[in-house]
């Protein structure tokens, strides 16, 4: 059986019972960073053996895997922090693992998204995530889509680009939607700022952090024709 097994995005005591035990009993464990997870494991005196499945050798990787799987080898998939899969790896071995007709059981657990939702006082009944923005190709077509989206919207970004992602939600979103910057979830130095994406410009374009970040951004509420007609408008200034 594979086992998917969130663990916690910052405080070691946002474990379950379950995932304890699972990892314990467990024939493997893939690591996405066998060093970050010897933490976890020694915390919790998890002597089961570790194997690094990153996103650098998981394509090379699942086939082997799926073979250990059907061999009848109990395999435990963790990430450096969360549930594999979100943002993370996961989803390919878990594909193949279905494919095979090997069980996949997911337990509940930790992910960083879902405490920066509720706490950051917007909106949690109807959200989309979005995880990592395009980089560069699509980057600006994906931004306009998402400002014109009456959900919540969810981010993750890397602190040395964050001013640069909020400079360019301010000009997508609007210099007065609502957002909250969450960073450091569950951990030491943990942080909620929420306000105008002006606000958070102006404050994070001077005050360098570190840390994970989560954006939470305010859903449109603009009525739909103009949505369509700022849509519109984006992809011609792209076309031209």
């Amino acid at each position: 059986m594979l086992h998917i097994v969130p663990t916690p995005v910052g405080n070691l005591e946002d474990i379950t019972l379950r995932a304890i035990r699972v990892l314990k009993e467990a024939d493997l464990i893939l690591a996405e960073d066998t060093r970050t997870s010897a933490v976890l494991l020694r915390h919790y005196d998890i002597r089961t053996p570790m194997r690094a499945h990153h996103r650098n050798n998981e394509h090379a990787a699942v086939e082997g895997i799926v073979a250990d799987l059907e061999a009848g080898r109990d395999i435990a998939l963790i990430s450096d922090a969360g549930t594999p899969g979100i943002s993370d790896p996961g989803f390919m071995l878990v594909r193949a693992a279905r494919d095979a007709g090997v069980e996949v059981e997911c337990l509940p657990g930790a992910t960083a998204f879902v405490p920066a939702l509720v706490g950051s006082g917007l909106p949690c009944d109807r959200f989309v995530f979005e995880g990592f923005l395009p980089l560069k190709k699509g980057r600006a077509t994906r931004l306009a889509e998402l400002a014109a989206d009456p959900r919540t919207v969810i981010i993750y970004e890397s602190p040395l680009r964050l001013a640069r992602t909020l400079r360019q939600l301010a000009e997508a979103f609007g210099v007065d939607r609502r957002a909250c910057v969450c960073r450091e979830i569950s951990k030491l130095h943990e942080e909620y700022r929420r306000g105008t994406l002006s606000d958070l410009e102006t404050h994070y374009g001077v005050n360098q952090i570190k840390g994970e970040i989560v954006i939470v951004l305010e859903g449109c509420v603009k009525p739909v024709s103009k949505i369509i007609s700022s849509l519109g408008g984006e992809r011609n200034r792209q076309i031209n």
